[in-house]
Parts: C-alpha cells; structure tokens; sequence
C-alpha cells in the first residue's frame, strides 16, 4: 500500500487517489446519508449532483480534474501541496481545482481565488483506475470491454467509502453520498515524473475512469472562506483510512 494512497489493491488492481477534502468535524455515514432527505435541493450554495453546470456534469468534471492534477510534475503534484499556494496554477474558465491529499495527515493551504469562480473539488475519496500498467496481468477478461474492466475496479473501491464530510464557512453540507459520479472511459497524459506516485502513468496518451464523491460549490462572495473536508475509507478489520484538508481562502484581489 502506497503512503501517497493512490493505490494498487492486489485483489482488484485497482489504483485509487484518496483525495479528502474537509471542512470541519467529522459527520459519518449513518448521519451524512440520512440528512436533507426532503424536497429541494439540500444544499443551495453547491450545483446538484445530477445537473451539467458550466457545459459539463459531475462525471465530466472529474474527468477534467484528473487531466488538471496529472498535469503537473510530481514536486508541484496539487495533493501533495500545503501552506500558501498559489491556487491559479494550472486553471482556467469559470470553474477552479481545489485538490485533497494523498494521505500525508491533515493539510491547511491558504490561497486566493478570483471572485466569479466555481470551486470544484473531491470529497472523501476518489479514484482514477487507469490504463496500461506494468502489470501483464492488469487486463480486462474475455468479453469485457476496457471501460468496463477499469470501472468494476474503481467503483470497487468507491464502495468502501464510509464517512464524507464537508463544512463552508462552519455550515455542514449535507447528503454527501448523493455527490458521487462514474465517468466513461477517458484519456489524460500524466507528468511523467508521477510514476513516482502512480506506476501505471506513462507521460504518454493512456485511458482511464474515475469514480469518487464531488462538489461544485457557487462562486463565493468576496472575502475570507474556509472549507474543512473529510473521508474515511474502511478496508475491514478494522483497518481504515482518513484524510483531509482545510483550505483558507481570500476571494477577490
């Protein structure tokens, strides 16, 4: 198993990223899963689930946010980041990259975004299974198709999450484990220094699909704003995994 906790499990070969992000205290599955169950959408400062947003769905921004985080080399990998950073690197369009951790404990940054911008981010954990490997043996079987194969494993992996947690601006954002999408099969080109954090990455076209826990959050008045995120991932036996992050951000300049 990985310290950075983008993973290969022996079992499934699958590779996961488990990219928490946090906003405050530690809400777990029986509470998160039960709350808002009424009308309306539960959360009015975030886009729902299911909606395109800013041409694309939460599937596809997933996509995007993976060719965003495989972009960069492994020194500047956005999980591995703490401190104040500069959250521009690498953004365009009216949605911004927020990024979780890869397992090194709790991480504060502090940043500043422009006012207008969309945040998107993972909550809890998310995975991008990904294609080829060194492995000879990481192939789909016989009559199953690429895309297939690479989303049986990371939704395999997506089902262990136990815990989401998100908090803006000490307001608990809730029914989490409705945010979760799969997308299609996709292609991205990694940093080829991040076969350092993922062995199966190329520095070549290769294909992939990501599944994980996801908010697009509205663009944020002008000023201070932190988001507190948290995910547990239970392996069984009593073996878990928690990470999260809080950012600090300025919106405006």
């Amino acid at each position: 198993m990985k310290p950075t906790s983008h993973l290969k499990s022996a079992v499934t070969h699958v590779k996961w990223n488990l990219c928490g992000m946090l906003l405050a205290g530690g809400l777990g599955l029986g509470l998160t899963s039960q709350i808002a169950s009424g009308t309306g959408n539960p959360n009015p400062g975030v886009i729902p689930p299911h909606a395109r947003a800013h041409g694309l769905s939460y599937a596809e921004w997933g996509a995007q946010w993976w060719r965003w985080a495989y972009s960069f080399p492994l020194a500047q990998f956005p999980p591995l980041q703490s401190g104040e950073l500069d959250c521009g690197a690498g953004q365009s369009g009216s949605v911004w990259f927020l990024a979780g951790t890869a397992g090194q404990g709790p991480v504060t940054r502090s940043c500043t975004i422009p006012t207008g911008k969309a945040l998107f981010f993972p909550i809890g954990i998310t995975i991008i299974n990904d294609y080829p490997c060194p492995d000879p043996n990481f192939q789909p079987p016989p009559g199953e198709s690429l895309e297939q194969f690479l989303t049986e494993g990371a939704q395999a992996v997506i089902n262990l999450v136990t815990q989401l947690e998100v908090v803006v601006d000490g307001q608990p954002l809730n029914d989490l484990f409705s945010y979760r999408a799969t997308s299609h099969l996709l292609t991205f080109t990694a940093d080829p220094s991040l076969v350092g954090f993922d062995s199966c990455v190329t520095g070549t076209p290769q294909y992939g699909v990501t599944d994980g826990y996801w908010i697009l959050l509205n663009p944020l008045p002008p000023g201070p704003h932190t988001i507190f995120i948290r995910g547990v991932i239970d392996f069984g036996g009593g073996n878990t995994f928690e990470v999260q992050v809080t950012y600090n951000l300025t919106v405006g300049r």
